[in-house]
């Protein structure tokens, strides 16, 4: 089962007037990993895409989808594909790919259909693309990994990079991960926006009832939207993206524009907050 939604581009000027409720339509994602479903959605930032898929007891593929306007998916798109489940399989271009929680495919333009299968809980992203790169899977060892942050600070941290022009080729996918040890909350602090790139955040590995305050806006006009376990947030060029959870957790953040220079971002003072 295929389940697309849209979401349009809206200007910085439109989302300081929104309320909370419009804030969630334009930008927050939940109802992801559903049993038995594909979920895509369709972000007019820089034409990305980020879903789901579940397979469950038997097996999903994504191949024509109907707002890319191509005979395939992939095209003109490259993917990537996260694994925050139990053990699963990714079938592309007549290879399997076994994935263990915490591991990546990355899927090159034009490979044609895509099967998921076992007890994978499938993150998708997408971006279209201009050239083929190599299909291959990424573990966990051949992550990029930068340590941040302090307990201090209540931000010690691990930064998993995954597509990144150290560990994978890309044509402009940029994707990992960040986990929090025990007793740190806050990431992305101090903020930074990059009007060349959009992002998109998962929140994941967190219980029931934790939450985190996911920081957006212009810098000078900040609001927050309440996030879930294995929910979504999209962040468009011009916003800070930033957040305070009541626990740790861990995020997929994931990048498409311009460039793929991790370190290109526009810092914002800590007093130009608002």
């Amino acid at each position: 089962m295929l389940n697309t939604q849209t979401r349009y581009a809206i200007d910085p000027a439109t989302a300081k007037t929104l309320d909370t409720d419009q804030l969630r339509d334009h930008f927050h994602v939940d109802g992801l990993f559903a049993d038995g479903e594909i979920k895509l959605i369709y972000s007019h930032y820089d034409r990305l895409i980020l879903g789901s898929a579940v397979p469950g007891a038997g097996t999903l593929t994504l191949d024509k989808v109907a707002e890319t306007g191509t005979a395939t998916f992939l095209e003109r798109r490259e993917m990537a594909v996260l694994n925050v489940g139990g053990t699963g399989t990714v079938i592309t271009g007549g290879k399997v790919y076994t994935l263990e929680k915490g591991e990546v495919v990355y899927i090159g333009m034009g490979a044609g259909p895509v099967a998921f299968a076992g007890a994978g809980r499938f993150y998708i992203l997408s971006a279209p693309a201009h050239r083929t790169c190599p299909t291959r899977l990424i573990k966990l060892s051949d992550a990029r990994r930068v340590e941040m942050g302090s307990a201090e600070a209540a931000n010690e941290r691990v930064i998993l990079q995954f597509l990144h022009p150290e560990v994978a080729e890309s044509c402009q996918l940029l994707m990992g991960y960040t986990q929090f040890a025990e007793g740190s909350v806050w990431n992305t602090m101090p903020a930074h926006t990059h009007d060349r790139r959009m992002e998109a955040y998962l929140y994941f590995d967190m219980p029931a009832d934790r939450r985190v305050f996911h920081i957006m806006g212009e810098p000078t006009q900040t609001r927050h939207i309440v996030m879930a376990n294995e929910e979504a947030v999209i962040s468009p060029p011009w916003s800070v993206h930033a957040g305070a959870g009541t626990g740790s957790y861990t995020f997929c953040w994931a990048m498409a524009g311009d460039n793929v220079d991790f370190t290109d971002m526009d810092m914002v003072p800590m007093e130009a907050l608002r």
